[in-house]
């Protein structure tokens, strides 16, 4: 972190800000805030501070090619905004999209490019955050009655790169996806990409027709859906001139009632989802490849996050021999290329790490209560979106599952309501804590490794909030079942202290 003594001040009169509530990112989750704030809550004044120079998030920082969404844009879209494209979009899709969002409604004016918060102080006394903020011109103070926090979960600047033994040695050149050079040239290079998740499995049909030859690597397989990136119900509904309000309803209903059937299966008929999937990606490999070994993982459907490759282009691309697949643990580096331990050798011009990123726990912001410094591990979370002990704030986490945005929506109206049951009350101040009838309930892990435990959360589990055995006080991960629940949560319930 900067330190705030290092840094030009400005000028007086732009030194202190005060908003009823900021919005921290302006990412997919900000934007959709944003206008659930200024729609429900019309005269609220707020300000959504980003770190980047531009809005986008994910869909900004991360410029490797093919770069696109592993959600369908009919649920990970908002539900105000009607998606008209295909169902998997580019990030330059997705961008333009986001980009209408703002302009149709206003929201540019709202939104402070180049603001990095530095730290985030709770007063009791006074009701109010404190925010010290690095900006283009130095360190300026922001005041708010309530935070939320939209800045995902990730840390944008660096993702992350296991170190194995001899990356020293390697005359290559190393590249992580997010953070792609713009000058990496892979004509005729040997390239290898380590990883198995969506981002190795967009990377290798993108690039496969540049290298010599690409060879994906993985230490374990993970489960994809290949299919058509098309949806035949509205292209139906388009046929038969329905609006496009309507046809952004209805199918975004199917495809979260089937994406809900299909989370079932994977729990009560683990084996018979399995091999669907199996067979799906049989359909572009043929019998003779050996999907037992590159493709069939350990673990049952739906443990970690499951991929759409829109096309199957992965598979289209092995099956062309442009790219091949070699699962193996690696043993060390060499000046070359990779030496596995099964004793084979790769050898690499490039090396792409595919290999995850690290969590950022509320932004890496230093954050204080009342003059004691924040120990986020050690707060209980309400609905995985508030946490005990930490005033006047809301965590925007959406579902690993199904799509992030559908969860960013429903907070967009719990905040609205909580802020008007805030005032209705004259309450300045709400926090979470247990109940009496919770005083004997288990306390675990944010969330249970049996149920979802991709390497990047497991990384970062000791940095999560604990959550309890009782649904209020965990992220159940079940959109089925929350999208009912929201609305309903009762604000005079006793986990909800007002002052």
């Amino acid at each position: 972190m900067t330190e705030a003594a290092t840094l030009p001040k400005t000028a007086p009169d732009a030194a202190t800000r005060h908003f009823d509530v900021i919005i921290v990112g302006a990412g997919i989750s900000g934007i959709g805030s944003a206008y659930h704030l200024q729609t429900q809550r019309p005269g609220t004044t707020f300000a959504i501070l980003e770190a980047l120079d531009d809005f986008g998030g994910t869909w900004r920082t991360h410029t490797y090619p093919g770069i696109r969404s592993d959600s369908d844009l009919y649920t990970f879209g908002y539900r105000f905004k009607p998606w008209v494209g295909p169902p998997i979009a580019t990030a330059a899709e997705i961008l333009s999209y986001m980009g209408e969002v703002i302009a149709e409604n206003d929201l540019a004016r709202h939104i402070r490019y180049r603001r990095r918060i530095e730290s985030a102080r709770w007063s009791s006394d006074k009701k109010l955050w404190t925010l010290e903020v690095t900006g283009p011109d130095g360190l300026e103070t922001y005041t708010t009655n309530f935070l939320w926090m939209c800045q995902g979960y990730y840390r944008h600047a660096m993702g992350y790169t296991p170190d194995w033994p001899g990356m020293n040695d390697y005359k290559g050149r190393i590249v992580h996806p997010q953070t792609w050079p713009k000058d990496l040239d892979l004509k005729d290079k040997k390239v290898v990409v380590i990883g198995s998740g969506a981002t190795a499995a967009t990377l290798v049909p993108n690039i496969a027709g540049d290298c010599a030859h690409l060879t994906l690597l993985q230490r374990s397989p993970t489960y994809f859906v290949p299919g058509r990136n098309e949806n035949d119900l509205a292209n139906t509904l388009r046929q038969l001139q329905v609006d496009e309000t309507w046809i952004h309803e209805i199918v975004r209903r199917k495809a979260l009632f089937d994406q809900h059937d299909f989370t079932r299966r994977s729990i009560e008929e683990p084996e018979a989802v399995k091999a669907e999937l199996l067979e799906g990606v049989k359909m572009f490999l043929g019998p003779d490849f050996d999907i037992e070994k590159h493709f069939t993982p350990r673990y049952r459907p739906w443990r970690q996050r499951i991929a759409f490759v829109p096309d199957g282009d992965l598979f289209q691309g092995i099956a062309s021999g442009k790219a091949s697949v070699v699962t193996d643990e690696i043993e060390r580096f060499t000046e070359t290329g990779i030496l596995l331990k099964s004793g084979q050798t790769l050898e690499a011009d490039v090396i792409v790490t595919a290999t995850g990123f690290d969590l950022s726990v509320l932004g890496d912001i230093a954050f204080e209560v009342d003059g004691q410094p924040l120990d986020f591990a050690k707060t209980v979370t309400y609905r995985g979106m508030m946490f005990t002990g930490l005033p006047n704030l809301v965590w925007v986490f959406g579902y690993f599952r199904a799509s992030w945005t559908l969860r960013a929506d429903m907070i967009g109206d719990f905040v609205c309501r909580l802020l008007a049951h805030m005032q209705e009350k004259g309450a300045k101040q709400v926090e979470v804590a247990l109940r009496p009838q919770d005083a004997d309930m288990k306390i675990g892990p944010w969330i249970d490794p049996e149920d979802f435990n991709p390497g990047y959360l497991m990384r970062g589990m000791h940095l999560l909030p604990q959550a309890g055995d009782k649904p209020e006080w965990r992220h159940t991960q079940d959109y089925w079942t929350e999208k009912d629940v929201f609305p309903a949560i009762d604000l005079d319930d006793a986990a909800f202290r007002y002052s």
